[in-house]
């Protein structure tokens, strides 16, 4: 148990975070496509495992079911959603809106984001937005929860009460702007901060030590991010051709020198060392488990890295 803080909101995930729980978060990618039962699925099998669920929003820049719709359905089937918004697509009207929209169905979690370049994605021609940027949009959904006020200086009649996150990669470059970049997401209003994967330890602990000298950790909740490997050719995949992944050559050899039939196993494996790796880090709250289309392991890791059961909400309200 972590040292217990200051609850600002009654969202599921600052309750077990200011608790001083471990929390443990998910990704949900919507479909390409209106099938919705693709949603249930995923959300079967993380229900019962993770605090809260992140729904991407047009990931890779490509067109899927938007990510509102997906929070929604996955709302109603009993889960906590984390409502990505990315400002590529949607000028401040549209994003206010979709806030608003959100705010009616009792999703109270957002992460901030900018978004995949179009020139990744299924429509290279289209057109970027980006009226308002990552930290201005954290800007705004603070103004709207904590003032009652939209970006014009107009009451909201019912605020939305977000909690509101944003995310860190500390392995791009230049890495001596990682932890800058960091402080001005705090500043702008991020209450909770979701990581790349990480599979460099040596430099994610780098990392870690600048955000505490700064005591970024004590202003800001950090979630880990960790991706389990399938096989060899995912880890030479993310080393060689995924912008912003630091994969260490011993882990690329590591699953290639693994008999094809055990790779899946060795990369849960490296997982679960990551994770008990990270929880000796001082400012580490919790772990955000990217099973990219591999949702069936992510009760596997949780249970192995002792983080199951999760805490009843109930009475860890009660404890703060």
């Amino acid at each position: 148990m972590r040292a217990k803080r200051e609850v600002r909101t009654e969202c599921k995930l600052e309750k077990i975070l200011a608790a001083g729980h471990y929390a443990v978060t998910s990704e949900c990618g919507p479909p390409r496509g209106s099938d919705g039962a693709v949603l249930d699925t995923k959300g079967a099998l993380l229900k019962e495992y993770v605090d809260v669920v992140n729904v991407t929003d047009n990931q890779t820049a490509m067109t899927r079911l938007c990510s509102l719709a997906a929070s929604i359905r996955l709302k109603q089937a009993g889960l906590e959603p984390v409502l990505q918004m990315v400002t590529r697509d949607r000028n401040r009207i549209a994003l206010q809106s979709d806030i608003l929209g959100a705010a009616s169905f009792d999703i109270n979690h957002i992460l901030c984001l900018t978004g995949d370049h179009q020139s990744f994605g299924d429509c290279k021609s289209g057109q970027n937005v980006h009226d308002l940027d990552s930290m201005q949009l954290m800007q705004v959904v603070r103004r709207m929860r904590d003032d009652a006020l939209f970006i014009n200086g107009d009451e909201i009649k019912k605020p939305p009460a977000m909690f509101v996150g944003a995310a860190a990669n500390p392995f791009a470059d230049p890495f001596e702007i990682r932890v800058p970049r960091l402080a001005k997401k705090v500043a702008a209003g991020a209450e909770f901060i979701q990581t790349q994967c990480i599979y460099n330890m040596d430099r994610f602990e780098e990392w870690m030590k600048g955000v505490r000298d700064r005591g970024l950790h004590e202003k800001t909740y950090i979630l880990a991010g960790v991706t389990p490997f399938k096989n060899a050719g995912m880890a030479k995949y993310m080393k060689n051709r995924v912008p912003g992944i630091d994969v260490p050559a011993e882990l690329v050899k590591r699953m290639s020198d693994t008999p094809k039939e055990k790779q899946a196993e060795e990369g849960i494996a490296i997982c679960l060392e990551t994770i008990q790796r990270l929880k000796e880090i001082e400012g580490i709250c919790g772990f955000h488990i990217m099973a990219i289309e591999w949702e069936e392991k992510v009760p596997e890791i949780v249970e192995k890295a002792g983080l199951y059961p999760r805490p009843d909400i109930e009475k860890t309200s009660a404890a703060v």
